[in-house]
């Protein structure tokens, strides 16, 4: 499988090495947060180059099958099989492992269908860093793939997995860069073929130098450069003076002052088609490296293919966020007949005109309508077809009741989940903010920040959000979060913050879509529709305005705290009924610093998909704590 270039010789060295590699993974392991791609990985945090195979699967039938890797914002993918249960890949794919970067690849199933979507038939989380800390006699192992929509057991997966020696990786390099430059392929460089190297390395004050370089990579005078030579020269120039300013494959320049990171660029870029059976990438989510042909025709008609931020929240056909647990973009799954009907009606001129001559009364009172039906007995029916059109994005494990417990389907929307399923962040702590949803995040040092990236209506105001009844002297300049629920999502909505409720204002109003698609229209989503206004008054954060805002099927807002109570982070405040809805959190100036992750991410109109309880940010206001 490709492995023998990259394993020692000698039996002892390569075991010391490997657990030299095993010791750098555990303690580089403590501390994970964020980051991953051919971006220049800083030294501190690069932590190994691993080679993930997936060599095999036995399923419970037969079809043609094509396995997905993703790893942070990358997917790759292996070729599809013959028809068979027992589809062998051996398809490999060199993946960069850092300290604070993703480290759980998850692994999909798809049976194939080249007229139509294909099918995920299972899946598998694998967590890299543990499986590689972990004293195995063997690189290769067995994992259950298993049903998303339930935990059972639909197949077996087989994998290899382990880091490259660092010293084989730096041969190994040398090797691919002499492969450039070595026109006669004898495995050695004349000084023509050395000349023209580097030049094509892009550095002027190499190229003047030649005849030096030459000769110092030439040891033994032979007149020639070897592999080992050349690997030399390389190695010690890294050190020294870089040799090289541009990558020779992709041609993007190089930091110079990472070296570390220059070389892992190069390796991965280098590994781009150039190794036997490797899964081909420039895929964004599974879902779309597994499309059939004719799927994939009609969305590079129809919708401009995929995007993140704010390409695919209004203009594209498929919502990407980025999964703040597992460190991978993930797909919103909407209906394509939705998406087209939002865009008639938010997105041009005819549907904003009938939004403002009754369409708002029409949508209330077809909210209203199907609010009822949700409430009836006979709405149970609707609850397998939810299960199902959602089975990869639920996890009824954590549900407090089972299915037959609920006589409705609005009882199961808005369904509890067991105690301990969302542990609370720092509970100890009241300086520490947390997320108040499960939910899609943006977050924005002020009102300004998020109506460049996100909210692009017209007439958005901290005063307009609020109403005319709540001051919103206290809030201006200050933070502004904003959780989006979508249906698939658990639908009642906690406290991010310890304090006392002293007011709720509820503001009539529409019933627009929260969908990005609305969001990022012309419509003043957030100042016009219904809301309900409650202000808390904390010790760290000073005054915190928590606004939960109905939308479109929303039929209510109920919240199951009263004024003058005195509340905990993280315990419940209320919950939204059927359809997708919204909380909005705002801060008074300078009394919270948000998680970067979470800013960094919302800068660039990319939704974080987090859960109840995950930390927010920290109490700025030093003189309250």
């Amino acid at each position: 499988m490709g492995h023998g270039s990259s394993k020692d010789s000698s039996p002892s060295s390569s075991q010391s090495r490997r657990a030299k590699l095993r010791q750098k993974l555990r303690r580089d392991s403590r501390s994970k947060q964020s980051g991953n791609g051919f971006k220049l990985v800083s030294a501190d945090d690069f932590a190994g180059i691993a080679l993930l195979t997936l060599i095999s699967a036995k399923m419970t039938f037969k079809d043609k099958w094509l396995a997905c890797v993703t790893l942070g914002e990358q997917t790759f993918r292996t070729d599809i099989t013959d028809q068979t249960e027992e589809p062998v890949w051996n398809s490999e794919k060199k993946l960069l492992l850092e300290s604070n970067g993703p480290h759980i690849a998850r692994v999909t199933v798809y049976e194939t269908n080249l007229l139509k979507k294909n099918n995920l038939i299972g899946y598998c989380d694998i967590n890299l860093f543990v499986f590689l800390t972990q004293d195995l006699e063997s690189d290769i192992a067995e994992v259950d793939l298993l049903d998303p929509s339930s935990t059972d057991v639909v197949g077996k997966l087989s994998f290899s997995c382990y880091v490259e020696d660092p010293e084989e990786i730096e041969k190994d390099f040398a090797r691919r860069i002499l492969s450039i430059g070595d026109y006669n392929e004898d495995g050695c460089l004349s000084f023509s073929e050395f000349s023209q190297l580097i030049d094509a390395f892009g550095n002027q004050a190499a190229a003047d130098k030649k005849d030096e370089l030459f000769r110092d990579a030439d040891k033994n005078r032979d007149g020639v450069v070897s592999i080992d030579e050349l690997a030399s020269l390389l190695s010690y120039h890294q050190e020294k003076e870089p040799l090289i300013n541009s990558c020779p494959v992709c041609g993007e320049l190089l930091d110079a002052s990472n070296q570390v990171g220059s070389m892992v660029h190069m390796t991965l870029c280098f590994n781009e088609g150039t190794r036997n059976n490797a899964m081909s990438g420039g895929f964004l989510t599974d879902k779309q490296a597994s499309y059939g042909w004719l799927l994939k025709l009609s969305e590079w008609a129809q919708y401009s293919s995929y995007g993140i931020g704010l390409h695919s929240g209004s203009k594209a056909g498929h919502i990407l966020v980025f999964d703040r647990t597992t460190k991978r973009l993930v797909e919103e799954l909407i209906d394509g007949k939705i998406i087209l009907a939002m865009r008639s009606l938010y997105q041009n001129k005819p549907g904003l005109y009938f939004l403002g001559k009754g369409g708002k009364e029409i949508m209330q009172k077809l909210s209203e309508k199907q609010g009822e039906k949700m409430n009836s007995a006979e709405s149970t029916k609707e609850i397998p077809k939810f299960i199902e059109l959602f089975k990869d994005q639920l996890n009824l494990s954590e549900t407090k009741y089972p299915l037959d417990h609920f006589k409705t389907f609005n009882e199961f929307f808005i369904r509890e989940l067991k105690p301990g399923a969302r542990p609370i962040a720092f509970m100890d702590r009241d300086d520490i903010a947390v997320c108040g949803a499960d939910s899609r995040l943006t977050a924005f040092k002020n009102v300004e920040d998020s109506t460049r990236f996100w909210v692009k209506g017209r007439k958005f105001s901290i005063q307009g959000l609020l109403g005319n009844d709540v001051s919103a002297s206290h809030f201006i300049g200050g933070a502004l979060v904003i959780f989006r629920l979508a249906p698939q999502d658990y639908h009642r909505f906690h406290l991010p913050v310890s304090g006392t409720i002293e007011r709720f204002v509820h503001i009539p109003g529409c019933l627009y879509t929260v969908n990005p698609i609305a969001v990022n229209s012309l419509c003043d989503v957030f100042t016009e529709n219904k809301r309900a206004v409650s202000i808390i008054s904390t010790s760290c954060f000073g005054k915190v305005a928590f606004v939960a805002i109905g939308a479109t099927m929303v039929g209510s807002i109920t919240f199951t705290r009263e004024k003058g109570d005195y509340v905990q982070k993280g315990e419940e405040f209320g919950y939204f009924s059927f359809g997708g809805s919204t909380v909005i959190c705002v801060f008074e100036k300078g009394a919270i610093k948000l998680d970067e992750d979470l800013l960094d991410n919302s800068a660039r109109s990319l939704e974080t998909l987090v859960r109840v309880g995950m930390t927010l940010g920290v109490s700025a206001k030093t003189n309250m704590r």
